[in-house]
């Protein structure tokens, strides 16, 4: 609801929030603790490499589909932003989110099968840790293109994933928890590769110091949140 009512008036001052908030969850929580589950490094990083280069395609896919697009859709974007070249990133965001809370759904289940004190726990760290990270998305959905409504039932549905994920660990915790690594790795991928590739280049287009000290706060602040969050955790 906060998102919904204050910070959908600032959508473009808060997609530099979004960028801190994505890498950060990404280099900083979701990939280290992909490379602490003792999986095989290399097999991580051909993930990551895959990852990135399968958002790439994605990305390719919607350019050339929307290759005769016009302006003038209706929505609010970005200054010097087309409409259908943001929705693309829309589209991959919901994909990675969806990715991330399956796999946020699978760590629940098996915190809970160990111990319920424990279970109790992780879902309370990890609710903390999704809150921001979930503004993000919004914002970024409604930088896209999508409606505020259309954004907050798109990002309600990613996070129903979570009780998929949640269920199918529950059942099948032996066969999927190898997997969980290699599902942090490509979701992280994701996030990284649009905060890089589609959000930094918005920003980067508008080069004066009035613009670009508030881009660099709000990254800082973004990176912050997270930085925070995994500490009191």
């Amino acid at each position: 609801m906060f998102s919904f009512a204050l910070l959908s008036k600032v959508v473009e001052r808060m997609v530099s929030l979004s960028v801190g908030i994505m890498l950060a969850t990404s280099l900083l929580h979701a990939l280290p603790e992909a490379f602490d589950s003792g999986a095989d490094v290399r097999s991580l990083f051909a993930t990551l490499l895959g990852g990135l280069l399968a958002f790439f395609v994605l990305e390719k896919l919607a350019i050339l589909r929307h290759s005769h697009h016009h302006e003038g859709d209706g929505h609010h974007h970005a200054h010097g932003h087309d409409a259908h070249q943001a929705g693309k990133s829309g589209w991959m965001i919901l994909l990675g989110d969806a990715m991330h809370n399956f796999t946020d759904g699978i760590l629940i289940a098996a915190a809970f099968l160990a111990n319920p004190e424990l279970g109790i726990v992780t879902a309370l760290a990890i609710v903390a840790h999704e809150i921001p990270q979930e503004i993000g998305d919004f914002i970024v959905l409604l930088n896209a293109g999508f409606s505020r409504l259309r954004a907050y039932v798109f990002n309600l549905l990613c996070s129903l994933m979570s009780v998929l994920g949640g269920l199918l660990g529950y059942f099948t915790l032996d066969s999927a928890s190898g997997l969980i690594p290699y599902v942090l790795v490509f979701a992280s991928s994701g996030f990284i590769y649009i905060a890089v590739s589609d959000l930094m280049p918005q920003m980067q287009r508008r080069a004066t110091v009035r613009e670009s000290v508030p881009q660099v706060l709000l990254i800082a602040l973004g990176v912050a949140i997270v930085v925070a969050l995994n500490h009191a955790n």
